[in-house]
């Protein structure tokens, strides 16, 4: 991975958690989770009282991806492919070519329709020996 930092695959990877455990996340939960990490790279995490929380995450998630370049996209869905087992480790140039090719402008919209989208980002990073603990 050369693209994309361990960090923002940890900020998708927490909140892709809530939203599909339907349980809201605090900063503070994520300071929990991602020991030495801080409070502030990470408030953009918490959920606003006034607006539903599954699409407080999901717009979340949308707007992250969006504001990310074309080779980090890219990478995200390579990620995750390696997680659930599409490509190996060693294919990890062929995933980023391929994610770019088929969902460079669509990337949120395939991402989110993952179900098991966290889990497959977390198995993708084991894959490289990585994991959002790592960011202590």
């Amino acid at each position: 991975m050369q693209a994309i930092s361990l960090a923002s695959v940890c900020r998708i990877v927490l909140r892709a958690r809530s939203f599909d455990a339907d349980m809201p996340l605090t900063a503070n939960e994520v300071e929990d989770d991602l020991p030495g990490a801080g409070h502030a790279p990470y408030d953009m995490l918490e959920d606003d009282p006034d607006q539903p929380r599954e699409d407080t995450a999901e717009q979340e998630i949308r707007s992250f991806i969006a504001g990310m370049n074309v080779d980090e996209r890219a990478e995200l869905v390579a990620l995750a492919w390696v997680g659930r087992g599409s490509y190996a480790r060693e294919e990890w140039d062929e995933a980023v070519r391929t994610a770019r090719e088929e969902h460079g402008a669509r990337t949120a919209d395939y991402l989110l329709d993952l179900p098991l989208l966290a889990d497959y980002l977390e198995e993708g990073l084991a894959a490289f020996d990585l994991g959002c603990q790592d960011l202590a």
